[in-house]
């Protein structure tokens, strides 16, 4: 074959491209040729993914995770640190979502362009001792700064909000949004299916069922007394004990401590957070693909109670968050942990507002 045959150039950049993700051009490879998003022959069309803190705890599981995902085309996979190993690490993955790196504030551009959903796992995690709140003061610095790239480079984009304090990184969020003129509250979208898919699994252990024909709705918020699951509307009916429901309401609630605590110093949960994220992506992908009847518990923008902010059922759809669902009847028990619940709320939600607005 001749060596200027335009198909060897053309496969060269596309290795080039992998192999070198991060040159100073985003579109030039060696020999002066277009590199763009490359494609295996045969790959079907998706959508355009971008995790930002893809090299941390949360975020490599959750790239490992999405890149088997075929509703994804393109993988974006930024961080500040250590980007291109783990780009490198996934991109061998023989799946069909093409996989870019990016690394660094000043590539945090280049990650966003033309994204359909960003999924942010981005800062530090908890340690023993801390709560959520101890982590707001550096993530919610984090939040801020990708959520104001956001702005600028895919505001129609849908968002998922991993960072904790979820309560207030959200706010924060939207906040970023109002004040570049680009807030869609139907695209804001606070993960909190770590507390459904941790409800789901400890009632299956009580009910002695498979996790996954359980069903438990999981409103509030994402943080200790904010968490609460409604034992009184878990999928398939049944009923519990007092003694049961304070069980499984306290170790839902404290699930992420249990994590902290077992690690040890270690790190928190970041491997069924990564699970937990990617199913939540998920839906929101086959929500905009147009698939009907996708519902998830998600902590957004509400009317539901009298706070602005809310976790509870919402129906996923092309637009993001397209019916935000009511709480349905509740037991005195629950009614009482609701009242707790919106007083910690309240306050998460004006520290997050007040953070911006300072």
């Amino acid at each position: 074959m001749e060596a200027n045959n335009p198909q060897v150039h053309q496969r060269i950049a596309t290795i080039a491209a992998h192999l070198n993700p991060s040159s100073n051009s985003p579109t030039e490879g060696p020999l002066g040729l277009e590199r763009g998003i490359c494609r295996a022959k045969g790959g079907s069309a998706g959508f355009k993914v971008a995790i930002l803190g893809a090299a941390g705890g949360i975020g490599q599981p959750l790239a490992m995770l999405m890149k088997m995902n075929p509703l994804v085309s393109v993988l974006h996979l930024y961080d500040v640190v250590n980007t291109p190993g783990v780009t490198a690490d996934i991109s061998h993955m023989d799946t069909g979502a093409v996989v870019r790196g990016f690394l660094g504030q000043q590539q945090l551009e280049g990650a966003l362009t033309g994204m359909d959903l960003v999924i942010i796992p981005a800062g530090v995690p908890r340690k023993p001792g801390m709560t959520r709140d101890d982590l707001f003061n550096i993530n919610a610095g984090i939040v801020k700064t990708l959520c104001e790239g956001i702005a600028k480079c895919c505001p129609k984009a849908i968002v998922n909000l991993i960072s904790n304090p979820v309560n207030s990184t959200v706010p924060i969020a939207a906040e970023v949004f109002k004040r570049a003129g680009t807030f869609d509250p139907k695209r804001l979208l606070g993960v909190t299916m770590l507390d459904v898919v941790r409800a789901n699994t400890f009632v299956a252990e009580v009910l002695g069922l498979d996790p996954r024909e359980v069903d438990v709705p999981v409103v509030g918020g994402h943080a200790g007394v904010t968490i609460l699951p409604l034992l009184s509307q878990v999928k398939p009916p049944c009923s519990f004990t007092q003694k049961e429901i304070d069980y499984l309401t306290d170790r839902i609630q404290n699930g992420g401590t249990e994590v902290v605590e077992a690690k040890a110093g270690a790190g928190s949960a970041t491997l069924s957070m990564a699970y937990a994220a990617v199913k939540f992506a998920d839906a929101c992908l086959r929500g905009l693909r147009g698939d009907a009847g996708i519902v998830e518990c998600s902590y957004v923008a509400s009317h539901v109670t009298e706070l602005p902010f809310f976790a509870s059922k919402v129906r996923l759809g092309r637009t993001g968050v397209e019916e935000i669902h009511a709480l349905g009847p509740l037991n005195e028990y629950e009614r009482v942990g609701l009242e707790k619940a919106k007083k910690e709320l309240a306050a998460s939600i004006q520290k997050g507002v007040s953070f911006v607005n300072k």
